[in-house]
């Protein structure tokens, strides 16, 4: 936490740095083994980068925190929460509290922080799932990246879908009956999902970095929404069945709403 506030006054790139070898220690010191599939996208053209996510754990965390350049995107409630919520706010997380009066001062926020040259992960969820489905999309997430995209395409950041999956246990192929291992939801709290997570040994989180896509190429940012969830959902699905996995691509024609979406069991 010092190190990192230092890095905060410092100019440069030192606190992205410091912040993702933070969460690739602490990954490794819960015992995690974090599998990556793809390739992260770069800032190309001035534009920066949405990474879109499925989110099953707090574990999610530093798992991504420590694989992707970028700040993370969450519910205000966590600035809050005792030690974790400091942690938050030296690793420059943009909060928000999901409320419809404060939506545009939030997107405000995460504009500053794309077009200050920084790159975002995004829960679009809205909460965490128990790790057996990707739950339907918020759209409202999306509106940062659909927003100015009638005025300059340029200014719009691309989206990459970001799915995850905690697929090794002991050492072994994780099924169903593993999942509460891994995932945190309801009223669960951390300390003791925690202690339950540090009896075991052998786990693996694999990360799955499928093909960045353009949100101006779609008609609206319930398009975007729904395409972005087809891919992370497809993706998860593939990795809950330990099938092989590989980077998905945006469909050719894009859905027209979230409606119809049915999460994908595995």
């Amino acid at each position: 936490m010092l190190i990192q506030a230092v890095c905060l006054v410092l100019p440069g790139h030192a606190k992205v740095a410091f912040a993702r070898f933070f969460w690739a220690i602490l990954a490794r010191l819960i015992g995690i083994k974090v599998r990556v599939i793809g390739t992260a996208a770069n800032r190309a053209d001035g534009r920066a980068v949405m990474y879109v996510s499925c989110h099953s754990s707090w574990i999610d965390i530093p798992v991504l925190g420590g694989t992707l350049k970028a700040r993370f995107v969450a519910k205000g409630d966590v600035a809050g929460w005792p030690v974790i919520g400091t942690i938050a706010r030296l690793g420059r997380t943009v909060f928000v509290s999901r409320s419809r009066a404060s939506t545009i001062k939030e997107l405000d926020a995460m504009r500053l922080a794309l077009t200050a040259g920084d790159n975002l992960i995004l829960f679009p969820e809205g909460t965490s799932s128990d790790g057996s489905r990707v739950l339907p999309f918020r759209t409202a997430f999306f509106a940062v990246a659909a927003a100015s995209a009638g005025e300059d395409p340029g200014s719009v950041p691309m989206i990459q879908p970001v799915s995850v999956v905690y697929d090794r246990l002991g050492g072994l192929p994780a099924g169903r009956a593993c999942r509460p291992v891994f995932a945190w939801y309801g009223d669960m709290d951390i300390a003791s999902h925690f202690w339950r997570l540090a009896q075991y040994t052998g786990l693996r989180a694999t990360v799955l970095l499928h093909a960045p896509l353009d949100p101006a190429s779609f008609g609206d940012r319930k398009a975007v929404a729904q395409a972005v969830w087809q891919i992370v959902a497809d993706g998860a699905s593939t990795l809950r069945q330990n099938r092989p996995a590989h980077p998905l691509h945006a469909p050719e024609q894009p859905a027209s709403g979230m409606a119809d979406a049915e999460p994908a069991y595995a």
